[in-house]
């Protein structure tokens, strides 16, 4: 898969702009704040339909618009697609697929599937369980689009049933006939969600595995496994058993919305055992199995986006990293960096065709052929 070429109109810091990147490897080179990271999440806008940042749309227009529209030209296995992306005040936001808006904004997501490595993806380990969650849902949901139906289905009804859980709250009652209604038609999408995870966790496990080898070139172990209550207990009883306690806190508290992801090293918790090297090596090696994943499952390489992480590794990973990306197992590479010296002395070690973008205050000029 490769992007040929994008257009940004008043998104974030960009008035218009019109990129060619038809080439295997294409680098922004730029100070910080001159908006390559907007360039970057532009292509993951394309491909995702929203943004890698979870910015919501009425923040992402430029700060002297109202609106903004992004286009991109995309190869996928021999097919151009063509895709547009636009958010227009008082309208839904608008994706389109060779000139058909798509019905459903989420019929989009895993045509073009897509990993962003950035510096603060260790948020992956610091943070609570919603972002382990969501980096999983990200992954299953460019891989089958049916877990994704499943997965705002649910959302739906959880949703719908922490309103009234809070309903009865304030109103002072309680009808638990109401609560099975919504328990009934959450048991379906909640046993296929954790199905779905748990048989996906079993193939990314040696995957990351192996990626963190190669990556720290350490000898230390690190493990990732799903945690979840529907391992051991069916969802129809842990809602039973939960229901008094769902009642005094007005919101679900059992459920595939509560799994997690937990990380280890040498069977220690990684986020108190692990030194700044080695989280750095374990959250860029997550996110190097979930592109050999997706290349696995969607029969295609992603694009690969790289967002200024070479000034926050040292020398013995970047050449690991190098190493992977000569591998002939990438894909189309899209990098920013703050140095242009240091960038090409790693591109040119790639053997690479690549095109070098220098970005300042909001526009892009091409400084190699």
């Amino acid at each position: 898969m490769r992007l040929t070429s994008f257009k940004l109109t008043q998104f974030k810091n960009y008035d218009f702009q019109s990129v060619t990147c038809d080439a295997p490897l294409v680098c922004f080179i730029g100070a910080n704040g001159m908006g390559k990271t907007n360039l970057l999440d532009a292509i993951y806008y394309l491909c995702m339909g929203k943004s890698y940042f979870n910015a919501p749309d009425n923040l992402i227009a430029n700060h002297d618009s109202d609106f903004f529209r992004l286009e991109g030209q995309f190869e996928v296995n021999g097919s151009r697609e063509h895709i547009v992306a636009k958010v227009i005040p008082r309208k839904k936001k608008e994706l389109e697929r060779n000139r058909i808006p798509y019905p459903r904004l989420s019929e989009h997501v895993g045509l073009l599937p897509v990993v962003m490595i950035a510096p603060d993806d260790t948020y992956l380990v610091s943070e609570g369980s919603e972002a382990r969650r969501s980096f999983l849902d990200n992954t299953l949901s460019q891989i089958d689009q049916g877990y994704l139906g499943q997965l705002i289905l649910y959302n739906k009804l959880l949703q719908q049933r922490n309103a009234l859980l809070k309903q009865f709250g304030e109103s002072r009652t309680y009808n638990a006939a109401m609560i099975e209604v919504y328990n009934m038609q959450m048991l379906e999408p909640a046993r296929l969600l954790h199905e779905t995870r748990a048989g996906f966790m079993e193939q990314f496990r040696p995957i990351l595995q192996e990626a963190y080898t190669q990556i720290s070139g350490a000898a230390e172990t690190v493990d990732c496994t799903y945690r979840s209550k529907l391992s051991d207990t069916s969802f129809e009883a842990l809602l039973n058993e939960a229901a008094e306690k769902d009642r005094l806190l007005q919101r679900t508290t059992v459920g595939p919305h509560r799994d997690d992801l937990v990380f280890t090293i040498s069977g220690y918790p990684l986020k108190r055992f692990a030194s700044q090297g080695q989280l750095k090596s374990f959250v860029l090696s997550v996110k190097l199995a979930q592109y050999q994943i997706l290349a696995h499952k969607k029969k295609t390489f992603p694009i690969l986006l790289l967002d200024d992480i070479f000034d926050k590794l040292d020398r013995q990973r970047v050449q690991h990293l190098l190493h992977l990306l000569q591998s002939q197992t990438f894909g189309q590479v899209f990098i920013t960096d703050t140095e242009q010296d240091r960038l090409a002395g790693i591109i040119q070690q790639t053997g690479q065709h690549f095109l070098v973008y220098e970005i300042q205050d909001g526009t892009v000029n091409q400084i190699t052929p």
